[in-house]
């Protein structure tokens, strides 16, 4: 298959799922696995990685007038009830430091976990189902904080640490565990999404950016460095990057507003029903379609 419509359809597989509560990671590990592309290739696990940019790029234009209002009141908030700790801004970075942190102490058993069909099918299937019970229950009682203007510091601590789950056990989702987590302690289902678009940024710049950096602009050549080729750039390989990028972005940009208002409307039942279903399929069929372990 010509390498420029498969990036094409990575493009659009990222774009689909990177924040939809179904785990990007599975799907493109799967599509790759369709596609017969090599993941011990430093390249493709690189571009797997800095795809995400065409998604982040759609998400910081859709939410940039919400962004701005959030500099614009820092530190004291909208009405003037915050402080340094917990406003909207404060809260995002503090979460991303509670999952950064805790992800580079479990970056070994990350790396292992992604080759893992089984983790993948068992991650969607647990993810799904604890999403049903979550959101069902969030329906009977969807009293809670109904904007990030209100969270509180604890809240976002607690998130930040259940993201961390989603690199951990790829097929997670971060959306999934940053939705789930955040109607446990206590916030709306609309709040709880808003604070995961929030936190999907300063997350995914930091994974794209030190993947970029450490495959492509400073390599480790010395004598304790994997013993895999280096990563060589050609122009081709560049294109086929920037193709992805391109196609994430635009496919993004009209899923994100197609499910807030779908969330707002009907929930998430939907998405964890194919997490079950897909998790299904890969536990019983996987290994003998895909040829992954």
């Amino acid at each position: 298959m010509n390498i420029y419509f498969m990036s094409v359809l990575l493009g659009i597989v990222e774009g689909l799922t990177e924040f939809l509560p179904v785990s990007s990671t599975a799907h493109l590990r799967l599509a790759e696995a369709l596609l017969h592309i090599d993941l011990t290739d430093a390249y493709w696990k690189m571009y797997t990685i800095v795809i995400q940019i065409g998604a982040i790029l759609a998400l910081c234009l859709l939410f940039m007038g919400r962004i701005i209002e959030f500099v614009r009141t820092f530190p004291n908030g909208e009405i003037g009830n915050r402080t340094i700790w917990n406003h909207p801004i404060s809260l995002t970075f503090i979460a991303f430091a509670f999952t950064s942190a805790s992800s580079l102490l479990l970056r070994k058993v990350i790396s292992k976990n992604l080759e893992s069909l089984t983790v993948m099918a068992l991650a969607l299937l647990i993810g799904g189902v604890v999403m049903w019970v979550i959101d069902a229950w969030t329906v009977r009682h969807e009293a809670g904080v109904a904007d990030v203007e209100e969270m509180s510091l604890w809240q976002a601590i607690v998130i930040g640490l259940c993201q961390t789950l989603a690199p951990v056990f790829p097929g997670t989702s971060r959306s999934m565990s940053t939705i789930a987590s955040g109607q446990v302690v206590g916030l709306t289902r609309s709040t709880a999404l808003e604070f995961s678009f929030l936190l999907s940024i300063p997350t995914m710049i930091a994974a794209t950016g030190y993947d970029l950096y450490k495959e492509v602009l400073h390599q480790d050549h010395s004598a304790t460095a994997e013993a895999v080729a280096p990563l060589v750039m050609s122009s081709e390989r560049w294109i086929v990057l920037l193709i992805g990028i391109a196609v994430s972005f635009i496919v993004a940009l009209g899923v994100v507003e197609w499910f807030l208002q779908w969330v707002r409307k009907h929930g998430l039942v939907i998405f964890a029903a194919y997490r079950i279903v897909l998790a299904i399929i890969l536990l019983t069929l996987g290994k003998q379609l895909l040829n992954i372990q």
